[in-house]
């Protein structure tokens, strides 16, 4: 097994991307996931509609 004299990658900015081999670390740039812009109005979406279904459960189990 080959061995480089620096085990690390200095330009990586995580510990773990800085011990990976380069030809596995080409491939995590092209997988980045974007980051989302808005996050509070996505979790208020997500609450709102938890909140309906909830809504409708209980009142339907009333009924």
């Amino acid at each position: 097994m080959r061995r480089s004299l620096v085990l690390t990658d200095e330009q990586a900015r995580h510990p773990f991307l800085a011990s990976l081999p380069p030809h596995v670390r080409t491939g995590a740039a092209a997988l980045a996931v974007p980051r989302v812009r808005h996050t509070w109005q996505r979790n208020l979406r997500d609450f709102l509609a938890a909140y309906c279904a909830c809504f409708v459960a209980v009142s339907l189990y009333i009924a």
